[in-house]
């Protein structure tokens, strides 16, 4: 829907389908006489005299194409270009001058006009140029057209991604998930391991039994063998009735746990004895039961580097890690961006009743360039965010959070000429610097360091005795 018309602006619309073309000129007539010729030519248009009006129609992406005079008050053709490409680079911009030379058109079009026309306006040449672009923005409309079924087409059991690395994934998944095996998933927080575990489930001989879910970093341990082994009634404080454990709830199907190595080495020999004796006890219950489950288990941590140093039992690795998938960080993976982006434009248009088209080219542009330590689910959570507060057809870079819209650049440290420096301070910088990003959450910043809690506890505690003794002396 066009926006009222303000004072000198004149709309004239038709399909929303056709190429809506802005009509920029300092004289009404002029303005009338063009739209009149759009009009038989059949385009829709726009016409204003109101230089950053056509700006504004430019930024929220209603118009594609902007003809506009050279001559005019307040800002000329080649100033109105040069903000026009600045907040899209993807718009047209017909120039058009009562004072025509071909030294002043190819200027003009080195500085990013798509024509340089003379006036009066011949309507044969005008239909040309414009056919021309009407031809390339349907075709784009078609790309995109297909894009969107290619989300359907592409999506691997609601996992998004055609990039190389996916598609290994993707291969390997088909390869095991018919064999009842054990399998460990590894890679980055948010980087969708529990989304690789549900479509191995669903391409499994046991797809139709229950797909049971345990986050091991969510929970003390007591409530952690509580969760998985179930309990009796007494056995506990708070333990009010007999209730099973997952083992019991998926029997037959499949349990997934997640940060697997956030476990103690009290758990992972509970955890070894289900694997290889296929049985369970109740917390508080002499009782063994038999569980038949596939075990899913998934991890941010090398825990190979876990087993050397004594805090993964290896034993229990080496039962966990029959089959191995590496699910890749986003950063590895930034041919499915664009896929991604679509995805979660669909999901949110729908969630918040939004009719958000896309984005602009900025903004796409800052995405790719972005380092994403947060992976699917942080892209997930700006797109999420861009499409509530967005109030415009494309987003943009300002609907973005501030640390995109602002990326860290060289600061006066980063200048400095570079000096050796042990190697515990580049590891106190760098946990400081990950703490910083994670407004002090310890948790989050230690899934994200790839190591224990207490290790980023006691790493710490450390810092501080030799900061406090540094003062003290």
């Amino acid at each position: 829907m066009t926006a009222p018309p303000k004072e000198g602006q004149v709309v004239r619309g038709s399909s929303d389908d056709a190429l809506t073309v802005c009509v920029l000129d300092d004289e009404i007539g002029m303005v009338e006489m063009l739209q009149e010729s759009l009009r038989c030519l059949g385009f829709a248009s726009i016409g204003t005299c109101d230089a950053h009006y056509a700006l504004e129609l430019i930024e929220k992406g209603r118009v594609r194409v902007v003809m506009s005079d050279i001559k005019m008050p307040g800002m000329d053709g080649l100033q109105f270009l040069e903000q026009a490409l600045r907040l899209d680079p993807g718009v047209y911009v017909v120039l058009m001058t009562g004072f025509y030379s071909l030294d002043n058109a190819i200027a003009a079009i080195k500085r990013g006009a798509y024509d340089y026309i003379p006036k009066p306006v011949d309507r044969l040449r005008l239909k040309k140029s414009l056919d021309e672009l009407a031809e390339s923005f349907h075709r784009r409309k078609r790309i995109r057209t297909l894009e969107r079924q290619m989300l359907s087409d592409l999506g691997f059991h609601g996992i998004v991604g055609r990039s190389p690395a996916m598609l290994e994934v993707f291969e390997m998944v088909r390869k095991v998930a018919r064999h009842y095996t054990n399998i460990l998933l590894v890679g980055a927080t948010g980087s969708g391991k529990e989304l690789v575990a549900q479509s191995i489930h669903q391409m499994s001989p046991v797809s139709q039994q229950r797909f049971a879910v345990c986050n091991c970093s969510a929970m003390v341990e007591t409530l952690l063998e509580s969760q998985l082994f179930g309990h009796v009634r007494g056995s506990f404080t708070g333990a009010t009735d007999t209730r099973p454990g997952l083992f019991e709830y998926a029997n037959g199907g499949t349990v997934f746990l997640d940060e697997v190595g956030e476990t103690s080495l009290a758990m992972q020999a509970k955890l070894l004895r289900v694997i290889q004796n296929r049985e369970i006890q109740r917390v508080g219950s002499p009782e063994v039961r038999r569980v038949d489950v596939r075990l899913i288990a998934a991890t941010n941590r090398d825990l190979r580097a876990e087993v050397l140093a004594g805090r993964f039992r290896e034993d229990l690795f080496y039962r966990l890690s029959t089959i191995q998938i590496r699910v890749p960080c986003l950063a590895e993976r930034l041919d499915d961006i664009p896929m991604l982006t679509q995805y979660f434009l669909k999901k949110y248009n729908a969630a918040y009743s939004k009719q958000i088209h896309g984005l602009t080219r900025r903004t796409q542009a800052v995405l790719l360039q972005h380092a994403w330590p947060g992976n699917v689910r942080e892209l997930e959570n700006v797109i999420s965010c861009a499409c509530l507060t967005s109030v415009n057809d494309f987003i943009d870079i300002d609907d973005l959070p501030e640390n995109l819209q602002k990326p860290a650049g060289l600061n006066a440290n980063s200048a400095a000429p570079w000096r050796p420096v042990p190697l515990n301070e580049v590891r106190r910088q760098h946990i400081r610097r990950v703490l910083e990003s994670c407004q002090g959450n310890r948790v989050r910043a230690a899934q994200l360091l790839g190591i224990g809690r207490t290790s980023l506890y006691r790493f710490l505690k450390r810092s501080e005795n030799k900061s406090t003794g540094r003062a003290a002396s």
